[in-house]
């Protein structure tokens, strides 16, 4: 067989389609870019890992810029991985995969669709991969993936939550995290999961004769319910679950409408208390440490 003609037809054929349905451009790049690879696996079979050289200078002579080694062996692994796992998805585009080809099989399947969810850019995602979004989720949550069992509010929220020290402070208030947090929202509410909605900070209550004042106040949209947030910088302590405690309640009794589901309050601390956690009985309090980037 000679698997540089068929690479070269694969490579035309492609061509050919792209120009004349432009709408299926992506997936045309995907499918060629399977065959191409299935075709470089055999040929190294046969010829030996010096195949993709040669290949890589003929076709690179042929068609001009876009056939280096490192592209070839990208073709390659990428056949490798979805020829084992069918859900390919033409969402995403083959720059979108050269960026999570290489890592563990769970990994890529969460990215995959994080990416088809949230409509992330390459760069988007390049940065959720350094970020190691995936390994910061519980395992809970991993499981939950796996069997694509339905998610909780609280399932997506990463440990640590990633905040970002624009001034680089070396030691922070709680009123300089929430500084920081307020300067980049966008990021944050994105490290809390999907559909979260920002509210206020310092939302004030009144309990009694005496105005508290919640850090922060959200929304989620899928979840449609109200989200208490509270900063502190030491690690967590019992009293801070009796204070979240005390807002959500009143935000359920004064705010929620009937048709909300409660309050989820979500404790961000310097450091997590795993045994005070294990005795609070109001399953809708979570702690998360933060981290500050």
């Amino acid at each position: 067989m000679n698997y540089y003609n068929e690479i070269k037809e694969q490579i035309i054929n492609n061509e050919i389609t792209k120009k004349v349905k432009d709408y299926s451009k992506n997936k045309s790049d995907l499918d060629t870019y399977y065959n191409v690879g299935k075709l470089l696996k055999e040929a190294g079979k046969h010829y030996g890992e010096g195949i993709i050289k040669e290949y890589s200078i003929k076709l690179t002579n042929e068609f001009g810029k876009g056939f280096t080694q490192t592209r070839l062996r990208y073709f390659r692994k990428f056949y490798e991985f979805f020829s084992k796992c069918p859900t390919m998805s033409d969402k995403l585009t083959f720059s979108h995969y050269c960026e999570i080809i290489w890592l563990e099989d769970d990994q890529i399947n969460y990215y995959i669709k994080i990416t088809e969810q949230n409509n992330l850019s390459v760069r988007q995602l390049r940065e959720k991969i350094k970020n190691k979004e995936y390994e910061r989720l519980d395992n809970k949550t991993k499981l939950k993936i796996i069997v694509e069992e339905k998610f909780e509010i609280t399932d997506m929220i990463k440990n640590p939550i990633l905040i970002k020290n624009s001034h680089n402070y070396e030691e922070i208030s709680e009123k300089i995290l929430k500084q920081l947090i307020l300067e980049d929202i966008d990021n944050f509410l994105l490290e809390l999961g999907n559909n979260f909605s920002y509210i206020a900070n310092e939302y004030k209550i009144k309990i009694g004769n005496r105005y508290n004042y919640i850090d922060l106040l959200l929304y989620n949209i899928e979840f449609n319910c109200y989200v208490v947030v509270e900063l502190k910088i030491t690690e967590l302590k019992k009293e801070y679950i009796g204070q979240i405690e005390v807002y959500m309640n009143y935000i359920d009794k004064t705010i929620k409408k009937i048709t909300q589901d409660k309050t989820i309050g979500i404790i961000i601390c310097k450091k997590d208390n795993k045994f005070i956690m294990e005795y609070c009985s109001d399953k809708r309090i979570i702690s998360k440490e933060y981290e500050l980037v």
